[in-house]
């Protein structure tokens, strides 16, 4: 999903397993997102960019899903509740810094 909020034109994700997989929607909105949940299909619409914003980890793929976003955003995203990512990913912010990517853990 993180992608495709930057990708030309529009894309469907379709959730038939967990009903609220699109929790973190309205994070991905904050930083711009367009997206619009219909039941069960999120539609989005490519941007030319995001913006960077706070917002909160709902659970653990949408915790990596704002990481990226963050990550492409213009200026800073913090990510609250993280604690979502550290059940799924060890050691994130270091194997994405060692990367490039410009991000730090706050205590």
């Amino acid at each position: 999903m993180a992608l495709m909020t930057l990708a030309e034109g529009s894309a469907n994700i379709t959730e038939t397993i967990f009903e609220n997989r699109f929790m973190h929607v309205a994070e991905l909105v904050r930083i711009g997102a367009d997206i619009q949940i219909h039941g069960s299909t999120a539609t989005i619409r490519g941007k030319s960019h995001l913006v960077g914003a706070p917002v909160m980890a709902t659970d653990l793929r949408a915790s990596a899903c704002l990481v990226l976003a963050g990550l492409v955003a213009r200026g800073k995203t913090t990510i609250n509740r993280i604690y979502h990512l550290d059940r799924g990913y060890e050691s994130m912010e270091k194997k994405l810094s060692a990367c490039g990517a410009s991000i730090k853990r706050i205590a």
